[in-house]
């Protein structure tokens, strides 16, 4: 009877073991290795969105993942992040059920992988100066032989992972460029200067936007849209007739997207020649009040904002130095939102004379901010601004309010028409729509490109060099705008890498090293050069021509300890990679095998107590 009660617990542990492994055997037979996302961000699992893109595709889709796996075996962060970024293009050919041909290569240097990565235009990119060269991005392409290229996917961008691969994947399967609908009072596409008498290029954002989309631009005159226009780009409407608000009200609710670019001072508007202003209308002004209302947005055309903290210095002779401007705003990290894909990655955008936006009261629609002023901020008078042009005028008196502006912003939701019935005979009249998707931005001399591009005449050809990301912000806002519903509904996603408290203590344990080490080299780096300059001038006043035996071992003495202290150096960037690789082993090891083990032995002990209840319950 004692042998029976010491066998049974060794059998059923037994049993329970063989139980689990068939059971995970059993799952990844019978349900294709069916996963459960307990992640906090659902990093694992695809969007609706994305889901709805991968539906669409129709004819196969080759994807070619280029990672350099040997040359970074020494690189766990950039290892980790290559993972996700394979685990989640797995999950994208496993939802496409063979509509997505994936394949991973690893180029190694002189390879034919390798050429295949340049033949699709990848290049590497060393780690640090005499690193390794490694491959990190994607290539794609479909029936067609069209391609899409993500050059290098970036560990500081996760969380627009989902977002890129499924911008390119929607690329891929749209069969051509989406048509931008342009409808501006500006001559952006070129024109003629009245004051020079001479004829103006387009502006740099045009150049850039016509290499990824089909621009069409549109009279100010007309009453409707093209039916194939996906997205409409409205820069500074000044004095808009009614026939063209009421075309681009319908092209809205009827689905169309929109990004609108109104100025309350709009410095570009000099030069612009537009026939088309209201009498009495200010060129340098213009808005869309009765769309405006009718999409929940407040806008005050005659209120510049006027910003302290970003300021920009602008030179106002040339012999005084430059003053700060308060109209003249240079954003950084700080005011542009890192939670939308139209602005998570920028870094700087400059502004002139912008003016803010703000959700209007009862609005039914929603207010995303893209764009802020910081809380040095006052909204100005348009028209001291203009009367005014010495900057230091402007600073007398400035009285910030602490209130952050809305510069540029999201609107979506639901919204009805401006307009009561068909303005034009005949035509069929939308009268609400459930969600409208529409940027609106406070300031039009945000493309213009002396606000963040240098052209130059490089022997008759114009190369430009940007300073700003402007054009960015506007090409992103197009790209995100003129996909589908699916793609605009992908926002950013949670980061796969967690600041771990004991990563953190590894890291920082390293790098207290390394400082440590990269310190003492510099002093010894020092001390030896201080040497060999004493001895250096012995020499030349003894006129010796060869080194002295005391110079040749101070320099192997130096060489010496160079060598040992970039070896401490290595040894312990190494360390720091092998800590967090394996503490990453045991995380994964905890999730895939322990957690799994120990629900199961949770599973068994509950149904041990059931038994025995259920025992007990029959003996009564």
């Amino acid at each position: 009877m004692a042998m029976n009660r010491r066998i049974y617990p060794r059998l059923a542990l037994a049993l329970l073991a063989v139980g689990f492994v068939s059971f995970m055997a059993l799952n990844n037979l019978l349900f294709g290795g069916l996963r459960i996302d307990l992640t906090e961000n659902r990093m694992y699992t695809v969007s609706e969105g994305t889901r709805e893109i991968i539906d669409s595709i129709e004819e196969p889709i080759d994807l070619y993942f280029f990672f350099s796996d040997k040359a970074t075996r020494d690189v766990a962060p950039l290892r980790s992040y290559a993972r996700r970024v394979r685990e989640l293009l797995e999950e994208y050919a496993r939802h496409a059920d063979g509509r997505i041909r994936l394949q991973v290569i690893d180029p190694v240097a002189f390879s034919e992988a390798e050429d295949q990565a340049a033949q699709f235009g990848l290049q590497a990119v060393p780690l640090d100066a005499g690193g390794e060269q490694v491959y990190f991005g994607l290539a794609g392409s479909n029936a067609w032989g069209e391609q899409q290229l993500i050059p290098f996917f970036q560990p500081e961008r996760e969380e627009f992972l989902e977002y890129e691969l499924s911008k390119m994947l929607a690329s891929l399967v749209a069969a051509k460029k989406p048509v931008v609908g342009v409808v501006s009072g500006l001559q952006i596409n070129g024109g003629f200067d009245m004051m020079s008498s001479q004829p103006t290029p387009p502006w740099v954002v045009m150049e850039q936007l016509q290499q990824g989309f089909e621009v069409r631009n549109l009279p100010l005159t007309g009453d409707a849209i093209d039916e194939d226009v996906t997205t409409l780009m409205v820069v500074h409407p000044a004095g808009l007739p009614d026939s063209m608000q009421y075309a681009i009200d319908q092209f809205v609710l009827k689905g169309g997207k929109a990004i609108v670019y109104v100025d309350p001072y709009c410095e570009s508007s000099r030069a612009s020649g537009n026939p088309m202003l209201e009498q009495g209308a200010p060129e340098s002004a213009s808005s869309l009040p009765r769309l405006f209302r009718a999409w929940g947005v407040d806008f005050a055309p005659d209120k510049v904002v006027g910003d302290a903290a970003t300021a920009l210095q602008i030179s106002v002779a040339a012999d005084q130095p430059p003053v700060a401007h308060l109209g003249f705003l240079g954003l950084g990290v700080e005011q542009i939102s890192r939670e939308d894909v139209v602005s998570g990655s920028l870094e700087s955008i400059n502004l002139g004379m912008a003016g803010a936006l703000a959700p209007a009261a009862g609005a039914s629609t929603h207010f995303e901010p893209l764009l802020q002023s910081s809380a040095q901020s006052a909204l100005l008078e348009a028209m001291q601004v203009q009367m005014n042009r010495d900057p230091a005028v402007l600073l007398k008196g400035f009285a910030p309010t602490g209130e952050r502006y809305t510069l540029a912003a999201r609107i979506g939701g639901p919204a009805k028409s401006a307009f009561d019935g068909p303005q034009v005979e005949g035509r069929e009249h939308v009268g609400e729509a459930q969600d409208i998707n529409v940027i609106v931005v406070a300031d039009a001399d945000l493309l213009a490109d002396r606000f963040w591009v240098q052209v130059q005449d490089f022997f008759g050809q114009r190369t430009a060099t940007a300073w700003a990301d402007n054009a960015a912000f506007a090409q992103n806002a197009l790209e995100n705008l003129s996909g589908s519903s699916a793609l605009i509904g992908i926002r950013s996603r949670g980061r796969y890498s967690r600041p771990f408290e004991l990563v953190q203590r590894i890291r920082l344990g390293a790098d207290a090293k390394y400082r440590e080490s990269a310190e003492l080299l510099q002093q010894r780096l020092d001390e030896t050069e201080q040497q060999l300059a004493e001895l250096q001038r012995n020499r030349q006043e003894s006129n010796q021509l060869a080194l002295s035996p005391q110079q040749e071992q101070a320099l192997a003495r130096f060489q010496d300890e160079k060598l040992r202290i970039r070896k401490q150096l290595r040894e312990v960037r190494l360390k720091l990679d092998q800590d967090i690789e394996r503490l990453g082993m045991a995380l994964k090891v905890l999730n895939i095998v322990v957690m799994p083990l120990v629900l199961t032995l949770a599973l068994f002990g509950w149904h041990r107590w059931r038994v025995r209840r259920r025992r007990a319950a029959d003996r009564r």
